[in-house]
C-alpha cells in the first residue's frame, strides 16, 4: 500500500532532497553511502526526485549528483558511531531528521536514547515509513518557536547532536538561541553539522539547484570561517573541519571532478567553496548562549 505524504512547506519538503540523494546513491554500482532503505522509502512515497535540479540534470555523472549528499551523511554517521562507542549511555539528537535512517545505519546500542527531531508533519510521516525501535523517540516540534521540548530529554548524560542540511532554514538568531539551549541542557557532548558558506546560501536561492523548494525558506546567511560559532557565546569549540573535497571517496569520482576536488582539497578556504564541509564541535555545560 502506497503511503501518501501530507502537504509540506518549502523547508519541510527539502527533506526529500537528502532522501533522494541517498536513494540515488544506493543505486550506483559502487555507492558512497549505500542506504537502500532510502530507496525503498522514496519509492513507497512515489516522490519524483526530478524536482531537484541538482539530481535530475542529464549533464552530470550520477556520481557527481549524489557525492556530497551521501558522503556528508556518511561522515555524520561516523561521528555519531564513534561517540556512542565511547559513551554507550549517550543521548543522540538528530535535528531536522527528515526521513533519514541514520539510527539504523550506524547500529545504535539499545542503551542509547535517540531523538529524531523535526516538524510534527514530518515526524508523523517518519512514523509511517521508518521502523521505530524502543529507544527511538520521535519529537515533532518547530525548532524556531518551541523552546520546551528539551524538558523531556535527559539532561544528565553526554549528548551527540547532528544536523544534516538544517542550517539554511534557521535564521541566525534562531540558530544561536537553539544551540545555546542545547549546550546548556547537557553536561557535555559534541555537535556536528554540514556548514554553508554565504556563497552556498546564495546558490540555493539564485541558482535554484534544488528546484523552487528552498528559495523562500533559506534564511540563514551562512558563514565561511569554521571558528565563527565559537564567537556566538554558546560554548562551542571547534574540534574538526572535515572537508568533503579531501574525502577518500573522491577516488571514486569521474576523472575531472576527482581532479578538481583534489586540487581544492589542498587549500582549506578553496575546499569550502568547492565542496561541503562537516564541522564538529565540543561543548561543556555552563558556557551560556541564547535563552532556554
Amino acid at each position: 500500500m502506497t503511503t501518501k505524504y501530507p502537504n509540506l512547506t518549502a523547508a519541510q519538503e527539502s527533506l526529500f532532497l537528502t532522501l533522494a540523494g541517498r536513494a540515488l546513491d544506493s543505486r550506483l554500482p559502487r555507492p558512497f553511502l549505500g542506504d537502500v532503505t532510502s530507496d525503498r522509502t522514496i519509492s513507497e512515497l512515489e516522490y519524483d526526485p526530478s524536482v531537484f535540479r541538482i539530481l535530475s540534470t542529464d549533464l552530470r555523472d550520477p556520481r557527481n549528483k549524489v557525492f556530497e549528499l551521501a558522503v556528508r551523511a556518511k561522515r555524520l554517521d561516523e561521528i555519531v558511531r564513534r561517540f556512542v562507542a565511547r559513551q554507550p549511555e549517550a543521548v543522540v539528537l538528530d535535528l531536522g531528521a527528515g526521513l533519514d535512517n541514520r539510527m539504523h545505519r550506524i547500529g545504535t546500542p539499545s542503551d542509547v536514547d535517540w531523538y529524531d527531531v523535526d516538524f510534527p508533519e514530518v515526524v508523523a510521516l517518519r512514523q509511517q515509513v521508518l521502523p521505530q525501535p524502543a529507544n527511538a523517540h520521535p519529537v515533532g516540534v518547530d525548532l524556531r518557536t518551541d523552546h520546551r521540548w528539551l524538558d523531556e530529554v535527559p539532561s544528565d548524560r553526554p549528548a551527540v547532536i547532528v544536523a544534516d542540511g538544517l542550517v539554511p532554514f534557521l535564521s541566525q538568531t534562531d540558530l544561536v538561541m537553539l544551540l545555546g539551549r542545547l549546550t546548556r541542557h547537557f553536561p557535555c557532548g559534541e555537535l556536528a553539522f554540514n556548514g554553508y558558506t554565504p556563497l552556498a546560501v546564495w546558490a540555493i536561492k539564485h541558482l535554484r539547484i534544488a528546484g523552487s523548494l528552498d528559495v523562500e525558506a533559506a534564511v540563514n546567511p551562512g558563514f565561511f570561517n569554521p571558528y565563527e560559532p565559537e564567537r556566538w557565546g554558546v560554548g562551542l569549540r571547534l574540534v574538526e573541519e572535515i572537508a568533503i573535497a579531501r574525502a577518500p571517496e573522491v577516488a571514486d569520482l569521474p576523472p575531472v571532478t576527482r581532479l578538481v576536488h583534489r586540487v581544492a582539497g589542498r587549500i582549506s578556504p578553496v575546499s569550502r567553496l568547492v565542496a561541503t564541509v562537516v564541522l564538529r564541535y565540543r561543548f561543556p555545560r555552563g558556557n551560556g548562549g541564547g535563552e532556554r
